[in-house]
C-alpha cells in the first residue's frame, strides 16, 4: 500500500448525513469546522513499516448553494482544507518522525434531487412535507493540495478524482434515513516518488444514515460507511493491497437560531483490513442565509 494515498483514504470516509435532503432553493450555507485525528492510519503487512500513527488537526471551510434546475432542487458545494499532521512510524527497525501542514484537495459536489423535492422558496418549502426523494450527484477532488514528489506522505494526492454517486432519502415524522453509493475514479499521479506512474483502481463507497429530529430542530445521527477496492500499482507493477474497511459515527446538530447551528460528530474504524484504524472528532458551525 503507498502511503501517499493516505489524504485521498481519509476524503474516501467521509460520513456526512443530509446529502439528498430537501432545501429551499436559493440558500446560501457557510461553514467552518475543526476536526482531530489520531490512529494507526495506514498498516501493509508488505511494507517494513510498523506502528505507523498519525495525529492530525483539520480547519475546514466550506459553502453551500442551493437553486432550481428544471423544477428540481439542485445544489454545489465546495470545502477546502487546511491540515497540521504530525506522525511516527517505525521503518526497518528504525524509528522517524515527521510533519506536514499545509491545504488539502478542494472537495465540489453538483447535485440534483431528481424526484419528490421540487425547487421551492422560503415560503412555499415551508407547507412542504418531504417523503421519498431520489438524487445523484457527482463529487470531484481538485489537486492543489501539499504535495512532495519525493515523499511518500502527503495531504494532497497530486491526481483528480471523481465520484458518480446515487442516493435515496426518506423522511418520517421525526425520523430521516438515508442511503447513498458511488464510486471514486482517480486519474494518474505522474510524480510519485520522483517520475515514477502511479495507479489506482475504483473504489466503491455505500453510505447510510438515521436521524431522529426532535421538535426544536435539534438531531441526533447514527452513521455507517463500507469501501472497496482502490489497488494500486507503480510503473504498471503491483503495490497495493485492495482497500476492504468500514466505519460508524454518530452526529449531533443543535440549532442555535433560526440562520445559526453547530455540529458535532465522531466515527471509528469498525472492520479494518487494511489498516485505517482511526478515530476522527469534528465540530462545525453552519450560517444559512437566502
Amino acid at each position: 500500500m503507498s502511503l501517499f494515498f493516505i489524504s485521498n483514504l481519509l476524503n474516501a470516509q467521509d460520513l456526512e448525513p443530509r446529502a439528498y435532503a430537501n432545501m429551499p432553493k436559493d440558500g446560501n450555507v457557510i461553514v467552518a469546522s475543526y476536526g482531530y485525528m489520531k490512529g494507526d492510519v495506514v498498516s501493509e503487512a508488505t511494507l517494513p513499516i510498523d506502528d505507523f500513527i498519525i495525529t492530525s488537526n483539520n480547519f475546514g471551510v466550506g459553502y453551500l448553494h442551493t437553486f432550481g434546475l428544471a423544477n428540481k432542487l439542485a445544489r454545489v458545494q465546495v470545502a477546502l482544507p487546511f491540515v497540521l499532521m504530525d506522525g511516527h512510524a517505525t521503518v526497518n527497525g528504525d524509528k522517524i518522525t515527521g510533519n506536514r501542514n499545509g491545504f488539502g484537495d478542494m472537495r465540489i459536489r453538483l447535485g440534483i434531487n431528481l424526484l419528490g423535492s421540487p425547487a421551492l422558496g422560503r415560503k412555499e418549502f415551508s407547507q412542504y412535507q418531504q417523503k421519498t426523494i431520489f438524487g445523484v450527484s457527482l463529487v470531484t477532488s481538485v489537486p492543489i493540495g501539499l504535495y512532495y514528489p519525493d515523499k511518500r506522505i502527503n495531504i494532497g494526492t497530486n491526481r483528480w478524482g471523481f465520484k458518480p454517486e446515487a442516493g435515496v432519502s426518506k423522511r418520517f415524522e421525526h425520523i430521516y434515513t438515508e442511503f447513498y453509493s458511488g464510486v471514486w475514479f482517480y486519474t494518474q499521479n505522474k510524480e510519485y516518488l520522483g517520475d515514477n506512474v502511479l495507479k489506482q483502481d475504483p473504489v466503491l463507497n455505500f453510505q447510510g444514515h438515521v436521524c431522529y429530529y426532535f421538535k426544536n430542530q435539534m438531531w441526533l445521527g447514527v452513521n455507517g460507511t463500507w469501501f472497496s477496492g482502490g489497488k494500486t500499482a507503480v510503473d504498471e507493477l503491483p503495490a497495493g493491497s485492495v482497500i476492504n474497511s468500514s466505519r460508524i459515527g454518530a452526529t449531533w446538530s443543535m440549532p442555535l437560531s433560526r440562520s445559526q447551528s453547530i455540529k458535532l460528530q465522531f466515527n471509528t474504524g469498525v472492520f479494518k483490513d487494511l489498516g485505517l484504524n482511526y478515530d476522527s472528532v469534528t465540530f462545525s458551525y453552519q450560517y444559512v442565509f437566502f
